[in-house]
C-alpha cells in the first residue's frame, strides 16, 4: 500500500503547482482585503514638520521659567503662525505646526493666563521637546511603509494614505468555482426526506472564501453521475481554482477522480496523512488548479483551512499564506497519534484549550461550537493536562 503523503509535503506540493496571479493597480478605497505585490514606498514624511501633540502654548525651552507673552495663535490646518522670540509664546492646538523659534509645548492645564501673559501654575516644569511630534517621527520620505505580500487591513490602508499614496499594486483576485456533489443534496431551506440533506458545504466554503480576495462561483448539487460531473468541471475551466466537495474517496459513487481523469486532468497527489481529510486530492485541469475536498463537513472545513485558503492567499499575492499557529495549555489529556496528523475541533479561552469529546467529522454542531483546531502532529506521544500545544483559530 502506498504511504500517505505527509501534511507539510502536501501543502508544499500544492503551492508548487501555483503561481501568484498578475498584479493590478486599484484605488486605495478598493484595496481592503487585498495583498500588496510591491513594497509601498513613502512619498512624504509624517509629520511633514514639527507639530503640537497637545493643546497648550508653544515656547522656547530656554525660557522655561516664564512668564511668557502670548503673541500668536496656531491652529491645525493653517500655515505656521509668526515666529516667537525670547520671552514669547504662541497659543497652539493639537496638530498645529510649531512656529519658528519654539521647541516645546506647555500643556494648557499647567499655565495661568492673564490677558496676553501666561505663567506656570503647576509642575512638572517644561521638558525640552515635550508634547511635540517631530518631523519624520513616524516615517520619512523614501522608506518602506509596507512590504510586498502584506495583507491590506484598515490600518494598512490608513498608513498608505498618510504615506502619500492614492492607489496600490495588488494581486488579482483568484476566480474560484465551488462544485458540491451528491444525489442526497437539496437546496437550503427545502423540506428534506430521510435520504436527503441540505447542501451546506458549498455555503460554508464560500463563506470561508468571502474573507479573502476571491471571486467565487457556486455550482452546487451535482448528481453522482460521471457525465454530470464532467460537464460541471468543463463549465468551470475558466476559473483559476476548481474546488470539488464530496466524491473524492474510492467508493462506487465517488466520481471526482474518474471524471478528472476522463477530462485529461493531471493528479499531483491524493490521500493525505491527516485526520480528518485523508481523501484530499489535488491536480491540474487545463489552466485550472483542482482541489477535491472530502464531503463530510468537518473534513471539508479542515482541508479548506489547511489547503484551499493558503492556495488562494498565495495566488492573490500573500507573503504569509499558511494558517498561523498559536499555542495554549491543554485542559485534557491528549492521546498519542499514529501516522496521521490530527486537527481536533476545540474551544480555547483564558483557561486553555479543550477538544470536544466527539470528533465525528459529520457533526456540524461540533464545528459550529468550536473556535479552534487543536493540532496534533503525526507520531505525537500522549500529552498530559497542562502541556503546551498548537492550534489554529477558526
Amino acid at each position: 500500500m502506498k504511504p500517505l503523503l505527509p501534511l507539510e509535503e502536501a501543502q508544499q506540493r500544492l503551492i508548487a503547482m501555483a503561481q501568484p496571479l498578475p498584479s493590478e493597480s486599484v484605488p486605495i478605497a478598493d484595496a481592503l482585503g487585498r495583498y500588496l505585490t510591491k513594497n509601498l514606498i513613502t512619498k512624504r514624511s509624517q509629520p511633514a514638520t514639527d507639530m503640537s501633540a497637545m493643546d497648550g502654548y508653544a515656547i522656547r525651552f530656554d525660557d522655561r521659567a516664564g512668564p511668557w507673552q502670548v503673541v500668536g495663535e496656531c491652529k491645525a490646518g493653517s500655515p505656521p503662525c509668526p515666529p516667537i522670540e525670547t520671552g514669547q509664546a504662541a497659543r497652539i492646538f493639537t496638530g498645529a505646526l510649531l512656529p519658528d523659534g519654539a521647541d516645546t509645548v506647555v500643556m494648557q492645564e499647567n499655565v495661568e493666563r492673564d490677558d496676553i501673559m501666561i505663567k506656570l501654575i503647576s509642575d512638572p516644569s517644561p521638558v525640552k521637546g515635550r508634547h511635540v511630534r517631530h518631523q519624520g517621527g513616524d516615517f520619512k520620505t523614501g522608506e518602506i511603509a509596507l512590504k510586498a505580500g502584506t495583507y491590506l487591513n484598515a490600518a494598512a490602508l490608513g498608513h498608505a494614505v498618510i504615506a502619500g499614496l492614492g492607489s496600490l499594486s495588488v494581486g488579482r483576485c483568484p476566480k474560484v468555482a465551488i462544485l458540491s456533489t451528491g444525489d442526497e443534496l437539496v437546496l437550503p431551506g427545502i423540506e428534506t426526506k430521510p435520504h436527503q440533506i441540505p447542501a451546506s458545504n458549498d455555503v460554508m466554503v464560500s463563506a470561508m472564501l468571502s474573507q479573502l480576495p476571491a471571486q467565487t462561483r457556486s455550482i452546487s448539487r451535482i448528481k453522482d453521475d460521471l457525465d454530470s460531473l464532467c460537464q460541471a468541471l468543463e463549465s468551470a475551466k475558466d476559473c483559476d481554482v476548481i474546488v470539488t466537495i464530496g466524491g473524492a474517496s474510492v467508493g462506487d459513487h465517488d466520481l471526482v477522480a474518474p471524471a478528472f481523469k476522463q477530462l485529461g486532468g493531471e493528479t499531483d497527489f491524493w490521500k493525505i496523512a491527516m485526520k480528518p481529510g485523508k481523501p484530499l486530492m489535488a491536480g491540474k485541469l487545463g489552466n485550472s488548479l483542482v482541489l477535491a475536498l472530502p464531503g463530510n463537513p468537518g473534513s471539508a472545513f479542515v482541508t479548506a483551512t489547511l489547503f484551499l485558503l493558503p492556495l488562494i492567499r498565495y495566488l492573490a499575492g500573500a507573503a504569509n499564506y499558511l494558517p498561523a499557529m498559536q499555542s495554549a495549555i491543554t485542559n485534557t489529556v491528549l492521546p498519542a497519534t499514529t501516522q496521521r496528523a490530527e486537527f481536533l475541533r476545540a474551544t480555547v479561552d483564558g483557561s486553555g484549550i479543550t477538544p470536544f469529546n466527539s470528533q465525528d467529522s459529520a457533526k456540524l454542531s461540533v464545528l459550529a461550537a468550536a473556535n479552534a483546531l487543536l493540532y496534533r502532529p503525526a507520531h505525537s506521544p500522549e500529552q498530559q493536562k497542562g502541556a503546551e500545544v498548537s492550534y489554529i483559530s477558526i
